[in-house]
């Protein structure tokens, strides 16, 4: 059954039906605020008139509901459906109704036995320097149902670019989406207008959870550079002494000084293909 005709079965759609989940939501949505006449002040709304809102006496012009929603940050359907049920605004690009069918939550959905949450080492070939490695260390986070990546550029590489080694610029964040065979990402740098693009798949080990697959930058081919390379992720769990390792000698170093096995998933004398 479609979305709409769920709501059409499961709410009252009279005017008095729709006052009052509007009102439920708007009171809940308040009550994270110490005091209504303060809200009021800030949305720009006669508190009398809020106040008939929040009973359920009445609902607002489209205008105002449209100022509601973008303070709330949520939509329209606080009028149909509990707010509880409803994403915040910023969680909705990827259900956008152009792409939905194809990056929706059949994509979004990432179990945690795929990608548990936590610290990752992860390894590859430097994309600007095939004679050395790249090491490093990254978190993976869910929030509203989607999982996120973060983690911090290797100072030495950015240096070697000649990019700026500030935390907030060497900082970047992705996302990923469940693929038919494991995971892919993609992730940037804050303000960045070029991207990575990462495919991986869980390794059968005994050793821990690891994922193999290969990154892709977004830039275009050049002599001097590399744009694809073999990428390995180690799930470090609660392994303090890995954590701390990798926290002091990640960035660019020599192959013999990867882990063992992050050596033998990378097969770096082997040609990519």
């Amino acid at each position: 059954m479609s979305r709409a005709a769920n709501i059409n079965r499961q709410v009252p759609m009279d005017p008095a039906g729709i006052r009052n989940i509007f009102g439920a939501n708007l009171r809940q949505l308040s009550s994270q605020y110490p005091s209504i006449a303060g809200l009021c002040r800030e949305l720009g709304i006669n508190r009398t008139q809020y106040n008939r809102y929040l009973s359920g006496e009445s609902f607002p012009r489209p205008d105002v509901l449209h100022r509601i929603c973008e303070f709330f940050n949520k939509d329209a359907r606080i009028l149909l459906e509990p707010v509880d049920a409803i994403p915040d605004g910023n969680s909705e690009l990827l259900n956008h109704p152009s792409i939905r069918e194809f990056l929706g939550q059949n994509s979004t959905n990432v179990p945690e036995e795929t990608v548990p949450t936590g610290l990752y080492r992860f390894s590859r070939r430097s994309f600007v320097d095939d004679t050395v490695a790249m090491m490093g260390m990254l978190l993976v986070f869910r929030e509203d149902g989607y999982t996120f990546l973060r983690g911090y550029e290797a100072k030495d590489a950015m240096e070697q670019q000649g990019l700026p080694t500030t935390g907030p610029a060497r900082e970047f964040r992705g996302i990923f989406l469940l693929q038919e065979e494991g995971v892919a990402n993609i992730a940037a740098r804050r303000g960045s207008i070029t991207c990575s693009y990462q495919f991986l798949s869980r390794y059968p080990s005994m050793d821990g959870h690891f994922l193999e697959g290969y990154s892709a930058r977004s830039v275009r081919e050049t002599i001097r550079s590399r744009r694809v390379e073999r990428t390995v992720y180690e799930h470090l769990g609660t392994n303090l002494s890995a954590i701390r390792h990798t926290a002091r000698n990640g960035g660019l170093i020599p192959f013999d000084q990867l882990p063992k096995f992050h050596q033998r998933l990378l097969r770096l004398d082997e040609p990519f293909r």
